[in-house]
């Protein structure tokens, strides 16, 4: 056969038992989770911003970004909900290349799935302890959601993932807001059908168990451009673009009908400084209709401390080594010019 067993790997119940969540931080959690659904839902008319790492490769620089998200948070709480993005498993083209924390919990070391799962279980508690920030993650892998399923506030299912059928009816178990990017054709109807599936109950088998789930009323899309068939990007956070989904989605039956802007990826075509004016003409186009006003929730940015990216043998603290991202001089400023613009 062409699979080796290397191990079984424990699962999430034993996991959570070793590496267990503070009664003070599943309290920290309800309360996050609560006011990011009310964003969604439109209680809140608060701006939720998911703002993080391309990839969450050093818990040490990923701990020192967020503890300024957290200052920063302080300051816009009447207008920002911040969410870190604590991305630990990153999905690659190819199949190829530094895959994240989940597999390589240091990135110069060969792969260690049990040392992973272990590594980003305690990076995403000790972050929420020592900021109070809960975090955001992507379910790259549905069956390894349950080792993360109490610290998360918030979930993406990625461009590549948002047709399967496991990603769509794991979110549909899920207690907290899951975002459905559109795929990398930029397919609407796709995206919709994702939201769609995941806000319904489903009857399935997960874990080698049979699942009954209740369905998530806050799965909402996101917004993330799109490459054509000669591998160009074709962005979809433009006004109109806005528009089209805001009438498209009058045509689903569906709650909840919110999106997420991702400044990055094909948006962007991952120039990332150009997050900064995409942010803003998003924000324009809120103003300027009542209807996108309605529909548009907040953004993803990708953000850490140096901006740009490495080769991980370069080892500069606190730079990616996946997608560029926007630095942290550029991310403070954006963010309080969100809550000015807002």
């Amino acid at each position: 056969m062409g699979f080796e067993f290397v191990r079984k790997l424990p699962v999430p119940k034993e996991i959570k038992a070793e590496y267990p969540v503070s009664p003070e931080i599943a309290a920290l959690k309800e309360k996050r989770d609560a006011e990011i659904k009310d964003i969604i839902s439109g209680a809140s008319d608060k701006f939720l911003v998911i703002v993080g790492p391309c990839s969450a490769d050093n818990e040490d620089a990923v701990k020192d970004y967020t503890l300024r998200l957290a200052r920063v948070q302080e300051k816009v709480s009447d207008k920002l909900l911040i969410v870190p993005r604590v991305y630990t498993n990153k999905p690659r083209t190819t199949g190829l290349g530094y895959k994240g924390m989940l597999h390589q919990p240091d990135p110069t070391k060969a792969p260690d799935l049990l040392q992973g799962v272990i590594a980003i279980r305690k990076m995403h508690i000790d972050i929420i302890n020592e900021t109070h920030l809960t975090t955001a993650d992507e379910m790259l892998y549905p069956e390894n959601y349950w080792y993360l399923a109490d610290v998360l506030s918030y979930v993406a299912v990625g461009a590549r993932s948002v047709e399967d059928q496991q990603h769509r009816l794991t979110v549909s178990g899920m207690d907290v807001p899951a975002g459905m990017k559109n795929p990398t054709s930029g397919d609407y109807s796709v995206m919709l059908n994702s939201v769609v599936a995941a806000q319904a109950a489903h009857n399935f088998i997960y874990r080698g168990w049979e699942v009954n789930t209740a369905g998530n009323e806050y799965a909402h899309t996101i917004l993330r451009g799109a490459v054509n068939k000669h591998g160009q990007s074709i962005p979809n956070y433009h006004y109109e673009d806005l528009r089209r989904l805001f009438e498209m989605y009058e045509k689903f039956d569906v709650k909840n009908k919110a999106t997420i802007i991702d400044a990055n990826h094909s948006n962007s075509n991952k120039q990332f400084k150009e997050q900064i004016r995409i942010v803003k003409e998003v924000l324009h186009s809120k103003r300027h209709s009542a209807d996108i006003n309605k529909l548009v929730k907040g953004v993803m940015i990708e953000s850490y401390i140096e901006e740009g990216c490495q080769k991980i043998s370069e080892n500069v603290y606190g730079k990616s080594i996946t997608d560029p991202c926007l630095g942290w001089d550029d991310t403070e400023k954006l963010l309080y010019d969100i809550a000015e613009l807002l």
